[in-house]
């Protein structure tokens, strides 16, 4: 009996253990540094709030955060149209369609930072092919898309539209295909045509695919850092830093732990606030085939 008792224990206590020194030993631990200034060399100097402060006072800050807002606002219903459209492209039988829907996942298994410099060749002023192609259609005075503060922010967010969709994509085909055709069978039969198809049918029964899709998307926006390192390295001027990537930068950059700790639960307590209150938002527009 008492075996009985402690087996199930001894099956997860690796799994715990893991969690415990690998997840939550570390937030603690970046918690307590956020109240420290610690450039790594000395030891950490303990000056309570005075990081928090010193954000909460700070023009860049502000500013970076207003370029992940930005950032967010525009990724996540971009990658997800983009997601649900390729989604419906390839939700066929047609012979041959397994090849195009690993053809569109194969930017989201590429690196990221290759994808950036070929992006990075492709939007280059003096030799990009994009730059090239605008000049023969009689466009002049193409921006720099990356040099110039106002389109840097966008372009990193196009791109890493381009490079995710195909992720969203697989998980919106996911749902598609878990809807019953007998729905679309009886709307047939009453006359819809595929745009009521599409807004009656098709959205209303994936709409629990979809909050899904939208945290995801949501974290993956607020958390993108290696394509704005890859591109611009937050440039120019932090016209495209976000609080990742600028997180980055103060403690691997300029060795502020503590500056960089803070900013680090800033961020944490973004994404935990928005993500819970679309748990709360949920129930007035998700809907289950039950």
């Amino acid at each position: 009996m008492r075996y009985g008792r402690v087996a199930p224990w001894l099956f997860v206590l690796p799994t715990i253990v893991g969690l415990a020194l690998f997840r939550i030993g570390p937030i603690v631990a970046a918690f307590l540094v956020s109240f420290t200034r610690w450039n790594v060399i000395s030891s950490p100097q303990w000056q309570g709030l005075a990081n928090y402060r010193e954000l909460m006072s700070s023009e860049i800050f502000w500013r970076v955060l207003k370029n992940t807002v930005v950032f967010s606002v525009t990724y996540v219903p971009g990658v997800m149209v983009c997601g649900l459209f390729l989604a419906i492209l390839v939700n066929t039988k047609l012979k041959g369609i397994t090849f195009f829907r690993g053809l569109y996942y194969l930017p989201v298994i590429t690196s990221t930072v290759a994808i950036g410099v070929v992006w990075s060749w492709i939007l280059s002023p003096r030799f990009g092919a994009l730059p090239r192609i605008l000049n023969n259609l009689g466009v002049m005075n193409v921006p720099s898309f990356l040099g110039d503060s106002r389109y840097a922010l966008l372009t990193l967010v196009v791109v890493y539209i381009w490079k995710m969709s195909g992720y969203h994509m697989i998980l919106f085909l996911a749902g598609l295909q878990n809807i019953p055709e007998v729905y679309y069978e009886a709307a047939k039969i009453d006359g819809a045509t595929p745009w009521q198809l599409l807004r009656h049918v098709t959205l209303p029964l994936l709409s629990t695919t979809t909050f899904f899709i939208m945290i995801i998307a949501l974290i993956q926006s607020l958390q993108t850092f290696d394509l704005t390192f890859a591109m611009t390295e937050g440039g120019p001027n932090n016209a495209s830093a976000t609080l990742s990537f600028f997180t980055y930068v103060n403690a691997f950059v300029h060795f502020r732990m503590g500056y960089a700790a803070s900013m680090a639960f800033v961020l944490f307590l973004i994404v935990g606030s928005i993500t819970l209150a679309n748990f709360w938002a949920r129930k007035y527009w998700v809907s289950t085939l039950d």
